[in-house]
């Protein structure tokens, strides 16, 4: 209960604008579905809190006072599982194209609302983990490592957003999740747009990890 409580006092001002920003998104939300008479995007809540864990884990590992390697390799597996739900509800702007003409501005605001709060705990948990890393890496090294992150990312948003997999495929269809990704990977003229979605994708996350990074120090 007290390293909950230190964890917490610690990091009061980061936990309280991150929990404002959700709950502005959840009231645009609800409003909507005031308005609309319509629970469309209630997923939203779903991808939202899938965005949360790996913010939580990096959370928990860079509040403790002395980390086990192989506690830390365990840890990492799982957040670099669940690591790519963040930046994925940003492809839920796709879903725009189904909404109705005189409330697309208000679909506009609640898809952006939960796409902005995933980049914020995406970059927020990248800091984390980085900062942890550096602890056993050299600084060279950590950023190559966070750098290949951020592409994969980007090729798991892809696996979520088009292939339809979820964080769990690995363990409920690892066999199918295996075949596509070597699929994708040793024929890459027959899989254009993943490679394409992949590497721009890994851009895009680059840059506003560099723009967040500069603006937090």
């Amino acid at each position: 209960m007290d390293f909950i409580k230190k964890l917490f006092l610690s990091r009061f001002k980061t936990f309280t604008l991150v929990s404002v920003s959700i709950l502005f998104s959840i009231i645009l939300l609800m409003i909507r579905m005031k308005l609309t008479h319509n629970f469309f995007y209630l997923f939203l809540v779903w991808n939202l809190f899938l965005a949360v864990i790996p913010f939580a884990i990096s959370t928990y590992l860079v509040s403790l006072p002395k980390l086990n390697k192989l506690w830390l390799v365990l840890c990492f597996g799982v957040w670099l599982l669940f690591l790519p739900n963040a930046p994925y509800i940003i492809t839920d702007l796709l879903h725009l194209k189904i909404s109705p003409t005189h409330l697309l501005w208000l679909d506009i605001l609640v898809v952006m609302s939960f796409a902005l709060n995933g980049l914020l705990l995406f970059y927020l948990s990248i800091i984390d983990m980085k900062s942890i890393l550096q602890t056993f890496l050299s600084k060279k090294k950590v950023n190559y490592l966070i750098t290949t992150i951020l592409f994969l990312t980007g090729f798991g948003v892809y696996l979520g957003r088009f292939l339809r997999y979820n964080s769990w495929g690995i363990l409920s269809n690892p066999k199918y999740l295996f075949v596509d990704i070597i699929n994708i990977v040793i024929k890459p003229f027959a899989n254009q747009e993943a490679w394409l979605f992949t590497i721009l994708f890994g851009l895009f996350l680059m840059l506003g990890n560099w723009i967040f990074t500069t603006l937090r120090n």
